[in-house]
């Protein structure tokens, strides 16, 4: 997943690369209607071409991730209380995952993701590099990420597992969180950051759509219980 991208090379160099390693689904997040359609945008995905007919585009980040049980945004920023994987170690463990449908994300070619994208994210990623360049072209990234998720495939063999909570369903686990601890007391105005870190420990658990719909029903018959107001 590409959010807001700006060279029309690099959309070409990353259709090659995807052809490659046999990764043909992915997403562009950009308000421009027209940025698929830059003359010259095939001149890099040599025998790719598909690919570029193909790539979806949509205007906001939460639209694109919506369906997706794990969102990984690749940054060399450090996060407090988050953990980083290398390119090999996100393979490893989306294979042992074996989420239905998830995103690896992108950010632009100047500023990579913003503080809010990164909130967004279920994980985080970075690709080791030079202290004295570290970081990579927008299509350089990809391959490297493509590279190392198409080594892991080859190695494992995926086993049935339970439908995984999505984005979407998250966000609703969210309001119903959020609203219950509020209406208990536990939570004043300024503490949305505690709701995110509450969140974030059943992110990690590898929460099932099943049991996310408990979590969901459980909080709204205890919010029902509760005053309506708290002093």
């Amino acid at each position: 997943m590409l959010l807001r991208p700006r060279n029309a090379d690099n959309l070409g160099s990353i259709a090659r690369v995807m052809k490659n390693f046999g990764l043909t689904d992915w997403v562009v997040v950009s308000p421009n209607p027209k940025l698929l359609e830059v003359p010259g945008l095939h001149r890099l995905a040599v025998k790719s071409g598909e690919l570029l007919e193909s790539v979806r585009r949509v205007d906001r980040f939460e639209e694109a991730i919506a369906d997706c049980s794990f969102v990984v945004g690749t940054t060399m920023r450090l996060v407090e209380g988050r953990r980083r994987l290398t390119p090999k170690d996100l393979a490893v463990e989306v294979a042992d995952r074996n989420d239905e449908r998830w995103a690896l994300v992108f950010g632009d070619e100047r500023n990579g993701l913003s503080h809010e994208d990164v909130a967004q994210c279920h994980g985080l990623s970075f690709i080791p590099s030079s202290e004295e360049q570290p970081s990579l072209n927008l299509a350089q990234a990809v391959g490297v990420y493509a590279y190392e998720l198409a080594m892991a495939r080859r190695d494992t063999k995926p086993a049935p597992a339970p439908a995984l909570a999505d984005d979407a369903t998250f966000r609703t686990l969210k309001g119903s969180l959020d609203a219950t601890l509020r209406a208990a007391g536990f939570l004043w105005h300024d503490d949305r950051h505690a709701v995110d870190d509450l969140l974030a420990t059943l992110q990690r658990s590898r929460l099932t759509k099943k049991e996310a719909g408990l979590w969901i029903a459980a909080l709204k018959v205890i919010s029902k219980r509760l005053p309506s107001s708290v002093p």
